[in-house]
């Protein structure tokens, strides 16, 4: 911020003109498509093509779309409201707005790049690493069911996996809070999206994704709603942040309390709620494994808030309800990847240990180390999403989750009794997220912090990003004092 002005970065203005270009040049073959495919009829797959339509409107189940529906708002309400008031609760009062604005601008930013290519990037047929481009800016996404979801249209299923596309990086945002430049945030968060979770989504869930056993995948790893996806790759991502970002100024000298818990708890009651349609929308059906899904989440969630604050009850002489809500958040993370393969009285071992693990690691591991997470993004939910990752090859029961058709997929996931098989493939898939999101994200940082730079200035951090970054503030208290007392009068005359 500049007499007033805000210099807007060259580099943003090519990326936003870049996407602008490649939507006008695809609209005439879009437009001619529409006309020669009717997204109703049954596609006809050749060799190595990605997945299909397989009926039509008939096919579809109300109940199921109707479920979907829901379940797809329900995840977008995590990101905003849910996200953006437990993180803008945590942070100074002067930074309050920046950080909700980090959750709202992905909620737009995201969702246009997901439709443009992002969708088609993750599931799309293509190697076992990355998708193809059939599906860029929503080719053949119609009403009829994909192989992904036999009884949804295709645009329900592709509309709620956007919204887990939306959260992921917005998750990041919490280790590099009141630091780091708006317009830094945007191009790292955009090509982050492109770069690492497309990737991800389409090893772990597309179609001949590496870890994908049901669809072609070589080596067969369970995580039924993103726990190498989205919380393993955002979390450690998070740690590369905060590491090559650097603390904020005054970090450990200066008390940086969070300016209102009571926003905070209003977020992670939103969160819990929005986890259902997480982790139950993920079963894809309004059916029993919907139901398990629900029940384990709820369970886990609520094992992992009385274990953190019981810890910290017994090692500070008080639980506070700062640490009862992060361990709900713990436990909602630990739990995604097995709510769909494991049982209730297993999700409330999951959740409770995600309480106390992530409390070890928001606390001391973060002390020994002297990194500044500033809202433990690394410490919930890389380390939630690790501990819940491998813990899912532990817990997981075959009964859960063994639909008609995947018994071979079954038998490649080793879900045979006494076999620790799928705890080995459940430390491949984190090995692999753990280094592909660790290696992309500093490359991504190096290039930015060489380029535009990552941080703002010290005076601007000292005023708060609020001001200096959007020319605001999230409370205008003097304001609303302004008039004479006692005459009736107001700021408004």
């Amino acid at each position: 911020m500049k007499s007033g002005r805000f210099v807007f970065p060259r580099a943003l203005v090519l990326f936003c003109a870049l996407i602008s270009l490649l939507a006008a040049s695809a609209h005439g073959q879009v437009l001619a498509d529409a006309g020669a495919i009717s997204p109703l009829a049954v596609a006809k797959p050749g060799p190595g093509d990605g997945p299909v339509h397989i009926g039509t409107e008939k096919d579809l189940n109300t109940g199921d779309t109707a479920w979907m529906l829901v379940s797809t708002a329900l995840v977008l309400m995590m990101t905003g409201p849910g996200l953006a008031l437990f993180y803008g609760g945590l942070v100074q009062r002067k930074n309050v707005l920046s950080t909700m604005m980090h959750c709202f601008i992905l909620m737009g930013l995201v969702s246009v790049l997901w439709a443009i290519v992002g969708y088609s990037l993750a599931f799309d047929a293509g190697t076992p690493f990355i998708g193809g481009l059939r599906f860029a800016f929503l080719r053949e996404v119609g009403n009829a069911p994909c192989e992904y979801a036999a009884t949804i249209p295709h645009t329900t299923w592709m509309a709620y996996q956007m919204m887990f596309a939306v959260i992921t990086p917005a998750l990041i945002c919490g280790a590099y809070a009141e630091r780091m430049k708006f317009s830094s945030m945007v191009i790292f968060s955009s090509l982050w999206l492109l770069i690492v979770y497309c990737p991800m989504a389409h090893m772990v869930w597309g179609k001949g994704g590496l870890f994908n056993a049901s669809m072609g995948g070589s080596i067969g790893a369970m995580d039924f709603a993103g726990g190498t996806v989205v919380h393993i790759s955002s979390g450690v991502s998070a740690l590369i942040c905060a590491l090559m970002i650097g603390p904020r100024r005054g970090y450990g000298k200066v008390a940086m309390p969070p300016h209102s818990v009571v926003l905070a708890v209003v977020g992670a009651a939103m969160l819990w709620v929005g986890w259902f349609g997480f982790n139950a929308g993920s079963a894809l059906q309004a059916n029993s494994l919907a139901s398990m899904a629900f029940v384990n989440t709820h369970l886990a969630a609520a094992c992992g808030a009385l274990a953190w604050a019981g810890v910290e009850w017994i090692k500070n002489g008080k639980p506070t309800v700062l640490g009862a809500i992060s361990g709900a958040v713990a436990g909602l993370v630990a739990i995604t990847p097995a709510s769909g393969f494991t049982l209730p009285m297993y999700a409330l071992i999951i959740g409770g240990a995600a309480g106390l693990v992530c409390f070890f690691s928001a606390t001391t591991i973060k002390q020994t180390f002297g990194y500044d997470d500033t809202l433990d993004a690394f410490g919930v939910h890389g380390t939630g999403g690790t501990l819940g990752a491998i813990l899912t090859g532990v817990f997981a029961v075959y009964v859960v989750n063994c639909p008609v058709g995947l018994d071979n997929a079954a038998k490649k996931l080793g879900l045979v009794e006494g076999n620790w098989t799928p705890v080995l493939h459940q430390l491949a898939a984190v090995a692999l997220t753990w280094v592909l999101a660790a290696a992309l994200s500093a490359m991504l940082l190096g290039i930015l912090k060489s380029t535009i730079g990552l941080r703002v200035s010290e005076a601007d951090e000292y005023d708060g990003l609020d001001l200096t970054q959007h020319g605001e503030s999230g409370y205008n208290l003097e304001d609303g004092m302004s008039g004479e007392v006692g005459n009736g009068a107001s700021s408004h005359g």
